[in-house]
C-alpha cells in the first residue's frame, strides 16, 4: 500500500500531480530537521514547498489588567474605578506596536530561514500566519496539500513528550498524510 501513496510514487508518476508540500517551522531544532527533510522530498517530486511559520503573539499583546487598590502599596483606598478612555486608548496603541513588532520578527525569521535553504529548482513559498493557533493553521493548510511535514516537537516546555501538542493535533486532524521528522 505504501507504494501507492503520492510521496512514494516514481517521479514520472507524480509529475504534475502534487499540490505541494507544507512544512511547519518554528525556531526549534526539530523544525529545522523537518524543513531539511521537506526540501529533499519537494526536490524528489519537483513540487512547491510552503514553509509555514505560525505565530500567535497573544502573550505580548494580552489586555492590560489594572491592579486592584489592594495590590499596589501607596494607592489610595476607596473606589478604584474603571480605566479612563485615554488609558485604554494608550493600551490599544501599545498593543498594536507589539503586534507589529511580532509580525516583523516572524517575517524576518521566515525570510532568513528560507534564504538558508538550497532550493535547487523547487519553488519555496514562505508563509507567516498571525493570530491563529499553530495547530489550527497547519490543519487548515493541509486541506490544500499532498503532504504535511512537522518536527516531532517544537519549543514547548514538556521535553519528555514524544510529540509536541501542535504535531499531535496535526497528526490527528490533518486532511492529508503527515510526516513527523524525529
Amino acid at each position: 500500500m505504501l507504494d501507492t501513496l503520492p510521496w512514494r510514487r516514481t517521479e514520472a508518476e507524480v509529475a504534475g500531480t502534487m499540490a505541494g508540500i507544507v512544512v511547519g517551522v518554528d525556531d526549534s531544532t526539530g523544525a529545522r530537521r523537518a524543513l531539511a527533510w521537506a526540501v529533499e522530498e519537494a526536490k524528489r517530486h519537483g513540487t512547491a514547498l510552503r514553509v509555514m511559520h505560525v505565530h500567535k503573539p497573544e502573550e505580548w499583546t494580552a489586555p492590560l489588567y489594572f491592579p486592584s487598590q489592594h495590590a499596589v502599596p501607596g494607592w489610595p483606598t476607596g473606589s478604584v474605578g474603571e480605566p479612563s478612555s485615554t488609558e485604554l486608548a494608550d493600551v490599544d496603541r501599545a498593543q498594536e506596536i507589539l503586534r507589529e513588532a511580532a509580525r516583523g520578527r516572524s517575517e524576518r525569521f521566515i525570510d532568513e530561514l528560507v534564504a538558508g535553504v538550497d532550493a535547487d529548482g523547487i519553488e519555496l513559498q514562505p508563509v507567516v500566519v498571525q493570530e491563529r493557533h499553530p495547530a489550527d493553521a497547519l490543519v487548515e493548510a493541509s486541506s490544500n496539500a499532498d503532504l504535511l511535514v512537522l518536527g516531532s516537537r517544537g519549543r514547548g516546555g514538556f521535553g519528555g513528550l514524544i510529540l509536541g501538542s501542535v504535531t499531535h493535533a496535526a497528526v490527528l486532524h490533518a486532511k492529508c498524510p503527515v510526516v513527523v521528522v524525529p
